[in-house]
């Protein structure tokens, strides 16, 4: 798990509803002043950090290596903060961090920061030394702890306004489980042609993965992505071909309460957000990089599951060519146009009424 310190050294005007919020959100370590840590220091679950050497935190924090205590409690850990401006500076940390003398190092980059960023990751990853970043903004955030795919081992920042901190909250849920489960072929039906969508992601999508896509929001069906080299086309390993314009797709969810909502297929643009899912019902985000609205012959399924003795109908329009496949019951994917009455696929249930792709208790029909 990611480590994310808020910096609550000074009180802001918004000090005790940013501690809530914190709270909320399960946000433990603080970095305190003297004055800050009186409010901390008998609530078990926070972890302090502070530069002031006679405190009880837990985390000291020194700004020079001859400054490191001798003489100190075993269970209190030690840092080091230093600013990187040259590569002496990179050097230095990871001479440091190799030495062992710091449990952790709280590294500050003014003006380069991603390239220094990553050298420190690529050196420190393999130590016991912890590197934390210390940023500006939610944007600075995110770039350190996905560096490198790796990143770094937490983030110093100091949150502004609440929304800093659920924006925080919503960086480290980046996987989550989504229930699959099989619904068989009731019907298929040709459509002549219908305006079809390919989702081109930013991302290498791998054997297994796809996006969960449905006529209705009762029901999505997993649609793979196109990983796979054919006699005639060539792998297109960011692409989901997902549908036609009307259907619905699992997006991200602005309420951390929740873990998607829908999206219609003709709103994507480059630039949004969408929802990876492989054959174990693994989510992930992955962002848009360009839609392509084409004319194609289409069709149409019609599926059917039994649940809690109920039957739930619903259906998926997707592209009438080979390269588009739906997983089948064992996980393998199977081409659209291999697939007949009868055979089962991996679906997942959705919430039925939505709006404006928010789930809703509300009696909507859709046919």
């Amino acid at each position: 798990m990611k480590k994310i310190i808020l910096n609550f050294v000074e009180k802001s005007d918004l000090y005790n509803e940013l501690v809530q919020e914190a709270f909320n959100m399960n946000f433990l370590d603080f970095l305190v002043s003297k004055d800050t840590f009186l409010e901390f220091k008998n609530i078990d679950r926070i972890t302090t950090y502070s530069s002031d050497l006679s405190s009880n935190a837990q985390n000291l924090i020194v700004y020079d290596v001859s400054k490191k205590p001798l003489s100190i409690d075993k269970e209190v850990r030690i840092g080091l903060y230093h600013e990187l401006k040259s590569k002496l500076d990179e050097e230095f940390i990871v001479e440091e961090s190799k030495k062992g003398n710091f449990d952790f190092i709280i590294v500050k980059a003014q003006d380069w920061k991603v390239i220094p960023f990553e050298n420190l990751i690529a050196e420190m990853h393999k130590n016991d030394t912890e590197l934390i970043a210390s940023v500006e903004n939610i944007k600075e955030a995110e770039l350190m702890l996905k560096t490198l795919e790796v990143g770094t081992d937490g983030v110093l920042i100091t949150p502004k306004e609440v929304n800093d901190i659920i924006e925080l909250k919503k960086l480290l849920v980046t996987e989550f489980g989504v229930e699959l489960i099989e619904a068989e072929v009731t019907a298929l039906q040709n459509v002549p042609e219908s305006e079809r969508v390919c989702v081109d992601t930013t991302s290498l999508l791998k054997s297994g993965e796809g996006m969960l896509v449905g006529s209705t929001a009762k029901g999505f069906v997993l649609v793979h992505a196109e990983v796979f080299d054919t006699q005639f086309v060539s792998s297109r390993p960011f692409r989901v071909n997902a549908g036609d314009v009307s259907a619905y797709i699992l997006v991200p969810s602005d309420d951390t309460n929740k873990n998607y909502r829908t999206k219609y297929l003709s709103e994507l643009k480059g630039g949004d957000q969408v929802l990876v899912v492989n054959t174990n019902g693994g989510a992930k985000k992955v962002t848009v990089g360009r839609v392509k609205i084409e004319t194609r012959p289409m069709i149409r399924l019609e599926l059917e599951i039994s649940k809690q003795d109920k039957k739930i109908k619903f259906n998926y329009i997707g592209q009438n060519a080979e390269t588009i496949r739906l997983v089948n019951s064992v996980g393998t994917p199977v081409s659209i146009v291999d697939i007949k009455v009868g055979d089962k696929v991996l679906v997942h249930i959705g919430p039925e009424a939505t709006h404006f792709g928010i789930k809703i208790k509300e009696n909507i029909i859709e046919r």
